[in-house]
């Protein structure tokens, strides 16, 4: 089968070529892969594995083999599906707790742009415990975390608080939820009650000072690269809070089926900022990399010529 295999020798590591046909266990389905959805961790991690390993978390597709243990769909299924490996390829194996049934009005290049940006976004929300009424911090938002959890957030009564890196970054925010748009965290300064963060590093040690009493932040990603220190100032006063490092939890079933239905009813917008064939995917790796993207990467599996990696 094809599919974007990792080659150190190739632009950002990737090249379009061939790799084995996945073989399913008896609880996975077969799924052939239309549309595919770039997360930043997994680019950044692609030096970890050999070459010709095939990567990917995130793709949608149809099933074309059902489970032989009776779970999860039939073939002809709709399907978005998440997994660590595997992803980028026309055919995917993936567990049936991993997967949610796509209606036939959503299409699969949105959907694909889904599982690990939106579900940690979802997971990261609840985690900060009830939200409506109270103020609700999101770093980083114009990424696809940061644009799923301004609409979650916002979605479930919170004053959503969208801080991001430049003015242009925070172009459409507000029609997404969020309460105020802000460069930077200067300009806020009334206490929230919980804060996702997507940017860590100093930025990170400056919304600590902004917890209110009880206070809870969902440190997810590192985006600025940079350490975080905390010192004697965020313990000044009398306040508790917590910091807790976010990791997203499978399966990602369920979470996936609720994304789904909000998509389908107009409740959720993925956000995809750019999109293009997946012989575009050097320039789609880049375009996310170097921050020129607002929002999420989707590439369409074609069936056009095979590129070589040679």
């Amino acid at each position: 089968m094809r599919a974007l295999v990792h080659n150190p020798d190739a632009p950002h590591g990737l090249c379009l070529g061939q790799a084995p046909d996945p073989v399913p266990r008896d609880d996975q389905v077969l799924v052939q892969v239309r549309a595919i959805s770039f997360n930043l961790g997994e680019l950044k991690n692609l030096a970890a594995h050999p070459p010709g390993h095939v990567s990917g978390w995130d793709a949608a597709g149809i099933v074309v083999k059902a489970a032989a243990d009776g779970s999860g769909p039939p073939a002809g299924a709709r399907v978005v599906t998440f997994g660590w490996t595997g992803g980028w390829a026309e055919l995917r194996a993936v567990d049936t707790s991993e997967l949610a049934v796509v209606p036939d009005s959503i299409d699969l290049g949105p959907a694909s742009a889904l599982p690990v940006a939106g579900v940690s976004a979802l997971q990261a929300l609840r985690g900060l415990g009830p939200v409506l009424g109270r103020r609700v911090l999101v770093t980083g938002a114009s990424g696809g975390v940061g644009r799923y959890a301004v609409q979650l957030a916002a979605r479930a009564g919170a004053h959503v608080i969208a801080a991001v890196g430049s003015p242009e970054r925070g172009i459409g925010l507000t029609g997404l939820g969020a309460a105020e748009v802000v460069v930077g965290l200067d300009n806020v300064s009334e206490p929230v009650h919980g804060v996702i963060d997507n940017v860590g590093g100093p930025q990170l040690s400056d919304a600590v000072t902004l917890l209110a009493d009880g206070g809870v932040i969902q440190w997810i990603g590192q985006a600025s690269d940079q350490p975080t220190v905390l010192d004697a100032r965020q313990r000044a006063g009398h306040r508790s809070w917590r910091l807790e490092s976010f990791a997203v939890a499978a399966p990602f079933g369920p979470d996936l089926a609720v994304l789904v239905d909000l998509l389908a009813k107009g409740e959720i917008d993925p956000q995809v900022g750019w999109r293009g064939p997946w012989e575009r995917a050097s320039e789609a790796a880049h375009a996310l990399l170097s921050r020129q993207v607002q929002g999420k990467v989707v590439l369409d599996v074609t069936e056009e010529h095979l590129v070589s990696c040679a």
